[in-house]
């Protein structure tokens, strides 16, 4: 007999809103259909944190972002190519 399949999204009403009017990908609407409390939910795949971006960090603090990272070659960059370094590491 064949097997019945079941939808694993707790919340089917705020899936299909995510997938519609949002664009969002069917995984990342069922993460946050399903995610644990109404709270997380309208947080839940916003964009952004509380870092500042990195064209308000000074040269020197982008240099150090870089050796944490470890990442070489980065002492005589400017800030527009350590940015870039940065984000595309």
């Amino acid at each position: 007999m064949a097997e019945q399949k079941r939808s694993s999204v707790k919340d089917e009403e705020l899936y299909e809103k995510l997938r519609e009017e949002q664009g969002y990908s069917k995984e990342k609407a069922a993460r946050i259909a399903n995610s644990a409390n109404q709270e997380g939910r309208s947080t839940q795949g916003k964009k952004g944190g509380t870092s500042p971006q990195y064209e308000d960090w000074t040269v020197e603090e982008l240099r150090d972002r870089a050796k944490e990272l470890d990442l070489t070659g980065y002492s005589q960059k400017n800030k527009d190519e350590l940015i870039d370094m940065l984000r595309n590491h």
